[in-house]
């Protein structure tokens, strides 16, 4: 695939302001960078590489809106980042992390990939170590709005609902389930049917259901 050719992909979940810079971060870190399908359970992730893949691996959800990628994507890269810097020595999502994570968010406010509504909060949120979650949860929240489709006053996030209520996730409305405990900014959720359990996304937009 030619340079063109991959940043003509890259444009169809970035915003256009962030391609060149991600690409040539996927470029300059030997990134193998995959697009899937939605999943319930996470928005993106990270692998480094290993005896049986000698490159970074970053997976990123494509159902997402663009700017929710994009700062997914960013999440991932901090995670690259911290590796690079500290090895495996440090906690996941630690200080370490967080400080890559929100350089990475700075430089793509600069180059003026966020919405204006969204960049200053953004701009409030690197400013706070350790990160503030709730002001992270409000930052996806509000680039939910940029949703296809999206109508504010009818968008119920899973956060604002009470464990034991049952809902459908709008995305995917043929299954039924039932908000069982908040885990940070996941939800543990049955499946009404089956009786399985899912971590489900705080923040995805859902249907109550009686």
């Amino acid at each position: 695939m030619t340079q063109a050719e991959y940043k003509a992909v890259l444009a169809r979940y970035l915003p256009q302001a962030a391609v060149d810079a991600v690409y040539d971060f996927i470029v300059e870190n030997n990134v193998y960078m995959r697009i899937t399908r939605e999943r319930r359970s996470k928005l993106g992730d990270y692998r480094w590489p290993t005896p049986r893949h000698n490159y970074h691996e970053i997976t990123v959800n494509g159902d997402l809106n663009p700017y929710l990628f994009l700062l997914v994507l960013l999440h991932e890269a901090g995670h690259l980042d911290c590796r690079l810097l500290h090895g495996g020595t440090v906690q996941p999502h630690g200080h370490e992390w967080q400080q890559c994570y929100l350089q990475r968010i700075a430089q793509f406010v600069g180059l003026g990939a966020f919405p204006a509504d969204v960049v200053p909060l953004l701009e409030r949120y690197c400013r706070t170590m350790p990160l503030n979650r709730r002001m992270g949860t409000e930052i996806e929240n509000r680039l939910h709005r940029y949703d296809p489709g999206y109508v504010e006053q009818e968008n119920i996030t899973l956060n604002e609902l009470q464990p034991g209520d049952c809902f459908r996730i709008v995305k995917r409305p043929a299954i039924c389930f039932r908000a069982v405990a908040r885990q940070r900014t996941r939800w543990k959720c049955q499946d009404t049917a089956t009786g399985l359990f899912y971590l489900v996304a705080g923040n995805a937009v859902v249907e109550p259901v009686d």
